[in-house]
């Protein structure tokens, strides 16, 4: 009989308020956490077969030497100040300006997203849940001393740090083998924007093979963030990384896109054969959002759910952390959706929504799926098999320097 599958749901009224002062998210946080509440997914049904065992984790707020682990200490300093960035000059030389300004509790804010997720991957680290769910984290565009993208804290990247060092899990025994000495940490990152902070943050530290990056994102002039590495690998380049991976699409991504790059993500996988799974679940991608660049869906064979539900099924411990998502009910709907998967329970996409205090929100459907857009897929089989054909040598030398 197989043992249950564990799931620790982080999460607490005061990190929904903490994280619900964030100026381009706001009340995002309390909406998600409502739906889920009421859909009642954190809690077994009565008399069902223990195969998922979910616990509702507090967590414990970052200290000042935990956000230091990776961010520059003048920029925790910056950060952590009251009231936040002590002058003008300071702001702009750490990006507390513009799409990243000061607020009112910003310190407090900083300190619970970096908690919430530190505590989710230090469950999966310790060995007490084999699922760690923070959709408060996932603030992936931070950099080492500045902030970007309405992102301040790079909890992504001090997740990760704690994941490397966790211990390695022991060989299946399906495909037993030496056992590892360290363990090796993917990152793999849905949002329709490129995760360049993490990449930034391991790029060139990857020869050791122990933390791989993946960001799977929209990518054209003009389009945040600008980047040099948000483009396809080159294999044959000098400066070709394999641990450092980035896979643009076209606008109109969908369900169909994202069913054939599933090959591609599932074959990155096989070669690197991660213990851990750190996956970014933006949802700015799908239709309705104000992004407007992809059409993705909750459901089918290559919508969101079935995506993430494949990286549920790999032999890896996963931590599922949130990111964009700027339409609050869509957000709600869809990490909602995913909750009740991870936990063993998958809502249909026909679902109610169930009367709580955001249930006019939800108007005019009332149920949990999201309507279907109508922008074209620009991303052709020419493209997607191009990507393929790359993809197939970068899993190549993954192996080559695993070996």
């Amino acid at each position: 009989m197989m043992s249950p599958r564990r799931i620790t749901y982080v999460a607490s009224e005061k990190l929904a308020k903490t994280s619900s002062l964030l100026p381009s998210n706001r009340n995002r946080s309390s909406f998600v956490h409502a739906l889920i509440t009421s859909f009642g997914i954190l809690r077994a049904p009565p008399n069902s077969p223990p195969s998922h065992i979910v616990a509702v984790l507090r967590p414990s707020p970052a200290s000042w030497r935990d956000l230091a682990a990776y961010h520059d200490r003048s920029y925790v300093d910056a950060l952590l100040a009251d009231p936040p960035g002590p002058d003008s000059a300071s702001c702009k030389e750490f990006g507390l300006e513009d799409d990243c300004p000061p607020f009112p509790g910003l310190g407090e804010y900083v300190l619970g997203i970096a908690g919430a997720s530190l505590t989710a991957a230090r469950e999966l680290a310790e060995g007490r849940c084999d699922v760690a769910i923070c959709w408060d984290g996932g603030r992936h565009h931070a950099h080492k001393s500045l902030a970007s993208g309405f992102c301040y804290v790079n909890d992504c990247v001090l997740a990760l740090l704690v994941l490397r060092r966790a211990p390695p899990l022991p060989p299946l025994s399906s495909s037993p083998g030496i056992p590892r000495k360290k363990s090796r940490v993917m990152y793999l990152d849905i949002d329709v924007h490129y995760g360049d902070g993490v990449a930034a943050a391991f790029r060139g530290a990857g020869a050791r093979g122990q933390v791989l990056t993946l960001s799977i994102h929209h990518t054209a002039s003009g389009f945040f963030p600008p980047s040099e590495h948000s483009t396809l690998p080159v294999p044959s380049s000098a400066a070709f990384d394999p641990f450092t991976l980035s896979l643009p699409l076209h606008a109109g991504a969908s369900r169909a896109t994202f069913a054939r790059v599933w090959l591609t993500v599932e074959r990155i996988i096989a070669a690197f054969a991660p213990d851990y799974i750190t996956l970014q679940c933006g949802v700015d991608g799908l239709a309705g959002d104000p992004v407007g660049v992809w059409n993705w869906t909750l459901g089918g064979e290559g919508g969101l759910a079935w995506f993430v539900w494949r990286v549920l099924e790999s032999s890896a411990k996963v931590l599922l952390l949130g990111g964009g998502g700027y339409t609050l009910v869509n957000t709600a709907r869809a990490w909602a959706l995913l909750t009740s998967i991870a936990c063993g329970a998958p809502l249909a996409l026909d679902t109610p929504i169930p009367p709580h205090p955001g249930f006019p929100m939800y108007a005019p459907s009332f149920i949990l799926d999201v309507p279907t857009g109508n922008v074209r897929d620009e991303n052709t089989d020419e493209y997607l098999t191009e990507v393929d054909a790359i993809f197939e040598l970068v899993a190549d030398a993954l192996l080559t320097q695993l070996a």
